[in-house]
């Protein structure tokens, strides 16, 4: 009989994860998979596209849990998530990443005594002010099963007392989804005119800015100051920043929001596909987010993180990722430099081939077979 495994998809960034993981499960006699979806970013349209466009099956159970702060969006994660692990029963709970949900619905598994597999384990930017670090931190003490994107990643694990035994290097399986859908991707011209943009921006270089961190947007200080820095910029470059709903009520509530138009052009949420085909021909991408730092690093594209960190060192040392903070002259002087010459060359780290979902779900039979 099929090993039941209990997926968990909460946010935007998980759908990317599990994709892959879903159908290299189907394909699997020795495995099934129960997925959940805890509505933690919750958008009904944008759900449904995302579940489409990445070929993901419906959740077999929807928590529609929706925002809230850390604290009440956690616990209400683990009120909805106890009662279907008591019903399902499932044989093991595999979380991705590094949201509420992962360590919302690790943490129910852990108490039930049920084995915990986490994909993406061992990411570390060491800095506990971000929310993100405390739940990758405690997911991995957590877990039984834990799969690497990169080899310095079992080191963070080892200083914190995780048995290597327990942790298995297989590559990104974010990657695995930019790959299925590269050629998929429509035309930045498509993007623009779906989103009521039109093409202006055809056989043109150009750039694409991301913003979602508390630390870039909730203070409206540090935020005036990324977005004149962005603006002087922008008179070299045209940058197209697709905005987070956070990021626009930030905007807003500031008084920011004309200067934001006056930098940027400004585009509504995109969905994944309209996403990697802006990434895919961007000159240069400006962000604070770790999985666009992944992306580009795959997909060979300058990247700039405007944060002072990373939990994705392999981008920086390998790829084609640089850290310049909020410093207006090292964001300045970094970008006209890959406008100049191109920036990093890089290079795509190893096993983010496409293939990491095969590597898990065939470790994750044989732990099956070999240890329960």
């Amino acid at each position: 009989m099929p090993k039941s495994v209990m997926c968990v998809v909460g946010a935007r960034p998980n759908f990317m994860k599990i994709a892959p993981l879903m159908r290299q499960i189907k394909t699997s006699a020795a495995l099934e998979a129960y997925l959940v979806h805890t509505g933690q970013h919750y958008d009904a349209a944008m759900k449904t596209t995302f579940f489409e466009q990445l070929q993901i099956p419906e959740p077999d159970e929807d928590l529609g849990v929706g925002s809230g702060s850390h604290a009440v969006q956690t616990a209400e994660i683990m009120q909805r998530f106890e009662p279907v692990v008591d019903t399902q029963a499932p044989d093991a709970v595999l979380v991705v990443g590094d949201v509420n949900s992962t360590v919302a619905c690790a943490l129910v598994a852990a108490k039930k005594g049920l084995p915990i597999i986490h994909v993406e384990a061992g990411l570390r930017s060491f800095d506990r002010r971000m929310p993100e670090e405390v739940n990758r931190v405690l997911t991995d003490q957590m877990s039984d099963l834990l799969f690497t994107t990169e080899r310095q990643a079992l080191e963070n694990l080892r200083r914190e007392g995780i048995d290597p035994q327990r942790v298995h290097f297989v590559g990104n399986v974010m990657i695995d989804t930019l790959l299925e859908n590269l050629g998929r991707a429509p035309s930045v011209a498509a993007v623009l005119d779906a989103v009521g943009v039109g093409p202006a921006l055809e056989g043109e270089r150009f750039g694409v800015v991301t913003l979602h961190r508390p630390s870039n947007v909730d203070e409206p200080a540090v935020l005036q100051r990324l977005l004149q820095t962005l603006l002087e910029l922008s008179g070299e470059l045209p940058l197209l920043f697709p905005l987070h709903p956070r990021t626009s009520a930030r905007l807003e509530s500031a008084g920011l929001m004309d200067m934001a138009q006056s930098a940027f052009t400004l585009l509504p949420p995109l969905d994944y596909l309209q996403m990697l085909a802006l990434l895919q021909h961007a000159t240069l991408v400006l962000t604070d987010s770790g999985g666009i730092q992944e992306e580009t690093t795959a997909l060979g594209v300058p990247c700039l993180t405007l944060r002072d960190n990373t939990e994705r060192p392999i981008t920086v040392t390998e790829g084609t990722n640089s850290i310049v903070g909020s410093d207006p002259e090292r964001i300045l002087a970094t970008a006209r430099d890959v406008l100049k010459d191109g920036g990093k060359a890089g290079r795509i780290p190893e096993l983010w081939d496409g293939r990491a979902a095969g590597r898990i779900v065939e470790r994750i039979d044989h732990w099956f077979r070999t240890i329960h």
